[in-house]
């Protein structure tokens, strides 16, 4: 789809994803990572923070009738809070653990119990942060229609932690459509393609198998 070729092109050029196959970053998990994802820059790019406001706003058909928005701090909270405006829907937002003081919420923000709430998040790796939001909303009441986001990676992991959950999904963009866009540019040479494609096969043991000495 153009959008999602767009979107994908735009997070290069501002460079809220970057590529360093050669020098892998080290992700948050401790996974080692050609690519790092900061969907938080779209932010300050007024053209960008519109095209996929727009886009989000385009992708709630994907999940019938919405009633609420809800988003998974912290990265989540500011596009959730843009669409939630731009569609008069209510939005609160999900810790990813309880505040050490006062009332001591997971969620903060008015729960709609009993109505179709959507999740926005940042970006999709395995699902994990997504997911555990989704539970802590269904546990308090909401039904959860499902998790939208900007960017996924494209894992299997994360497929099946979704369909185990019973949560559909759905992304403005993706790893494959990035990877191709970066090729046809020339941001990356054929060899930094296979090494990009190696990673996205095997996160979890890439670096071992090809940064470990001897290799």
């Amino acid at each position: 789809m153009i959008q999602k070729y767009n979107i994908a092109l735009s997070l290069l050029q501002i460079k809220a994803i970057k590529l360093s196959p050669q020098n892998p970053f080290t992700w948050a998990s401790g996974i080692k990572s050609p690519i790092y994802c900061d969907n938080r820059i779209t932010l300050s790019y007024p053209e960008v923070r519109n095209e996929i406001q727009a886009a989000l706003r385009d992708s709630l058909l994907n999940f019938g009738r919405i009633e609420a928005v809800s988003a998974v701090a912290t990265a989540g909270i500011a596009h959730g809070a843009i669409l939630a405006d731009r569609t008069g829907l209510p939005f609160s937002y999900v810790r990813s653990s309880p505040k050490s003081h006062g009332r001591q919420n997971l969620i903060e923000g008015e729960i709609p119990v009993g109505k179709n709430v959507l999740v926005i998040e940042d970006l999709i790796s395995t699902g994990g942060s997504s997911l555990e939001a989704v539970q802590v909303l269904r546990d308090s009441g909401c039904i959860v229609a499902g998790v939208l986001a900007i960017f996924d990676y494209g894992f299997d992991k994360a497929k099946q932690n979704f369909a185990s959950h019973h949560c559909p999904y759905h992304t403005l963009t993706h790893y494959g459509e990035l990877i191709g866009i970066a090729g046809e540019t020339g941001y990356i040479n054929p060899d930094e393609m296979e090494i990009l494609n190696a990673w996205n096969q095997n996160p979890e043991t890439w670096f071992q198998d090809n940064f470990s000495a001897g290799n």
